[in-house]
């Protein structure tokens, strides 16, 4: 299926950008979350005559995450967890933990820009993630877990 990118979308191209992708692909994703729409030629006309407001507002929500990520550079966050006397925490620390940290202490982030490529959090200690702010703003943190001893 033919689509014209609404936004920069990882992977497949540019705001503006006619791609071909798979059918469930661009139905099941792409066009719900307005990702992208259908390549006629009515849409085509349409995002023409939008194209500048469209970049406008692209690199307004790029301005606005570069910010956050300057703020969160090097940040580290504390999550205190229940834990053993050998380490291991009752539980995991989540995406959703952290993001929840992060919130009361200010910033605004949600638990799909946190990337944990290893899963849950399990040990106490000092571990670094990435913040996925924007498709090209990305953040180092260090989450501290703190054991609580029950």
């Amino acid at each position: 299926m033919q689509i014209i990118l609404m936004e920069k979308v990882v992977n497949l191209g540019q705001l503006g950008d006619v791609v071909k992708v798979k059918d469930g692909y661009a139905r099941n994703f792409l066009i719900p979350q307005r990702k992208a729409k259908r390549a006629t030629d009515a849409n085509k006309a349409e995002f023409e005559a939008k194209r500048i407001e469209l970049e406008a507002k692209a690199n307004e929500i790029l301005v606005a995450a570069q910010a956050r990520g300057e703020k969160l550079e090097g940040y580290m966050v504390q999550v205190t967890q229940k834990a053993g006397v050998d380490g291991r925490l009752f539980g995991s620390v989540t995406n959703h933990d952290i993001a929840e940290a992060l919130t009361k202490q200010g910033f605004d982030v949600k638990k799909g820009e946190i990337m944990m490529p290893n899963g849950p959090l399990k040990i106490v200690g000092d571990f670094p993630l990435t913040l996925n702010l924007h498709t090209d703003v990305k953040a180092q943190i260090t989450v501290s877990v703190l054991g609580e001893h029950a």
